[in-house]
């Protein structure tokens, strides 16, 4: 038996002599890449932090202790020490293992994450909590994988230094963006500031020379501006943080000794502790961006450099071709995102036009306010952002932008359900959040042809757009011919054969589903494109001709494109009845795509057996799914 099989949790870990952490950390590093090259998930940045991992659980008293991971990309050897190593293979798959920390998941899940830079503020309300109820409990937020570029991270160190919280910052530092790598010398001046040695003396010194105030503000100087010349913590001082480090943060018995140290200390302590992405299998050292998050793979052989056969665009390729296509006949349009070039199809771009590319950072807040201020000067900045994080700068889209009406474009990838993420990256409520805002343009994607024609009307407006596609292929060749985009306006895709009593009105991913039942009910189906403007004279004209109205979206039916049209009849007076499908009022979990939409009803058979249940049962209200 190996030793990580007699680690099922972490007062087990904690019975071990630190001579075998060590053997531990290579058991578990095999373990996570064996783990996730058989799943797929996020490997580089958890690779990097397996040696932390271990010292963390070693050192403290998970889960009395709280550990809070951010971001949830660092996640999966912690989630391997505290009782889930044998449903790792469940990992991000319909009621499997969320590829995040989740509360309801374990108790050592303390704080449910994915979107960055949300630990420190947790973790410091978890230590004033402890501090308010009398309870002796340490508290560790651990940050990391570029976290540290979001504005919310430096907002709670800045409430944290103020308000003296026990509280212990480690910034795992994966990309060596603050220091040069560690060494002999850096290890032990960390190990120095840790010592119990030097906070005393640092103490008695200070203590000492209060009483002559011209000295102390001369040794206060100069203890600040030495440690600057030897180390990278002065930012982190006058953040009101003790600070230490760099260290290695692939030598666990370094961190072990450190963390002994620390953890015991008063007051607000950072630890800066320096990592690999990727760090064991040298593939991923080597391209950490291409193994940040992988599909099933043999490790053996790595990630294939080209599949044998091209797989199909994706809607963020389709983008980000009409972005270059755009750029080269339109010197004015400059593309921002806030840290997702690959994933929103912005490599080309970044390269073919550097000068017009910003990447802000994780900072969607200042993404959507930086846009406004390029739209102000006259050039048409286009916003690439997830669906998920564009909720995350709702001020600034609703005041920086929208009631300034400014033209600015958000390209909004993700919309809908997004697979194996979960509910935490699912684009369910762009719509309703949008929708209620004026001046606003949301357009709704069903194909490759049709979205780059909605990506370039929206550009061409003056006020504010939005373009919302989903993850994944697109439907049809980009080049297809299609009915011209006139703005508010949808078409009818099929027209029923008969005297059709059913319509059925689609936007963006849904219509192709609708379209593979159609026949079979004879229904009328209409791609309605837009969301806002709606295009009441269609609505009106279906509503005149048939008895049931069906809405079906990729999006959250409270507040979406259903209600819009609910809201409609309601105002025009018409009696039609109406069925409202699309996500329902909860969150969805992680699984393969068809599976999500199958289980809420979304796919061809579950939109189909909806609309029999409310033909055939009368006492099923409107707007009521019976999938």
């Amino acid at each position: 038996m190996s030793l990580l099989e007699t680690i099922n949790l972490p007062t087990e870990l904690r019975a071990l002599p630190q001579s075998e952490l060590g053997g531990l950390c290579d058991e578990l590093r095999a373990y996570v890449l064996d783990s996730v090259s058989k799943t797929g998930g996020h490997l580089s940045s958890n690779l990097g932090v397996v040696e932390l991992t271990v010292a963390l659980h070693y050192c403290y008293d998970t889960p009395h202790d709280r550990l809070v991971w951010d971001v949830g990309h660092q996640c999966y050897p912690h989630k391997v020490l505290t009782g889930r190593r044998e449903r790792m293979n469940t990992l991000r798959q319909w009621q499997g293992l969320a590829g995040f920390p989740k509360r309801d998941e374990s108790e050592y899940d303390t704080f449910g994450v994915a979107h960055s830079s949300t630990s420190i503020s947790a973790a410091l309300g978890m230590a004033v909590a402890a501090k308010a109820k009398g309870e002796s409990r340490r508290v560790v937020a651990i940050i990391g994988d570029g976290a540290m570029t979001a504005g919310m991270a430096f907002e709670a160190l800045n409430n944290a230094g103020a308000m003296d919280a026990n509280l212990l910052v480690i910034l795992n530092d994966n990309e060596m963006s603050i220091s040069e790598p560690v060494g002999a010398l850096n290890n032990y001046l960390a190990r120095l500031l840790a010592s119990n040695m030097y906070g005393a003396v640092r103490r008695m010194g200070k203590n000492m020379l209060s009483a002559i105030p011209p000295v102390s503000r001369f040794a206060r100087r100069w203890e600040e501006h030495t440690k600057g010349m030897v180390l990278p913590g002065t930012m982190w001082e006058e953040f009101g943080f003790n600070y230490i480090g760099p260290i290695d943060g692939h030598d666990v018995n370094l961190l072990v000794d450190t963390l002994n140290k620390v953890k015991d200390r008063t007051g607000p302590q950072f630890l800066h502790v320096v990592t690999r992405k990727g760090a064991g299998y040298e593939r991923a050292e080597d391209d950490p961006i291409l193994y940040h998050g992988v599909p099933k793979f043999d490790h053996s052989a790595g990630i294939p450099a080209a599949p044998a056969v091209v797989p199909k665009k994706t809607y963020s390729d389709i983008f980000g071709d009409w972005l270059c296509d755009t750029a080269a006949s339109d010197d004015k349009l400059v593309a921002i995102t806030p840290a997702m070039r690959e994933g929103s199809g912005m490599v080309r771009y970044s390269k073919e036009f550097p000068d017009r590319y910003f990447d802000v950072g994780i900072a969607e807040q200042h993404s959507v306010t930086f846009a406004a201020g390029l739209a102000c000067e006259g050039l048409k900045p286009v916003v690439a952002i997830y669906s998920t994080f564009l909720q995350r700068a709702y001020d600034q889209l609703v005041h920086d932008v929208v009631l300034q009406n400014l033209p600015v474009l958000f390209a909004i990838d993700r919309a809908g359900l997004v697979g194996a993420d979960g509910p935490t990256h699912a684009g369910s409520f762009d719509v309703a959040f949008m929708r209620c805002l004026p001046n606003m343009t949301i357009m709704s994607a069903s194909s490759a042809a049709e979205c780059r024609a909605m990506l370039s009307h929206g550009v061409a407006l003056a006020a504010p757009a939005a373009v919302r596609y989903p993850r994944g292929a697109a439907h049809g060749a980009p080049d297809a011919a299609i009915a011209p985009l006139a703005h508010g306006k949808g078409v009818i895709a099929r027209k029923a054969n008969g005297n059709s009593k059913i319509a059925i009105l689609a936007w963006g991913s849904m219509l192709h589903p609708t379209l593979a039942i159609a026949d079979k009910l004879d229904a009328t189906v209409a791609n309605m494109r837009f969301v806002k403007p709606l295009d009441e004279a269609l609505i009106r004209e279906l509503a005149a001709s048939h008895e049931l109205l069906v809405t079906v979206e990729e999006a959250s039916v409270p507040g979406s494109a259903g209600s819009a049209v609910a809201e409609f009849l309601a105002d025009a007076g018409l009696g039609n009845r109406l069925l409202m499908l699309g996500l329902p009022d909860k969150f969805i979990d992680q699984g393969d795509p068809a599976v999500l939409l199958a289980s809420v009803g979304l796919d061809a058979a579950g939109v189909e057996r909806s609309i029999h249940a409310v033909i055939a049962n009368a006492a099923v209200p409107a707007g009521k799914a019976a999938a």
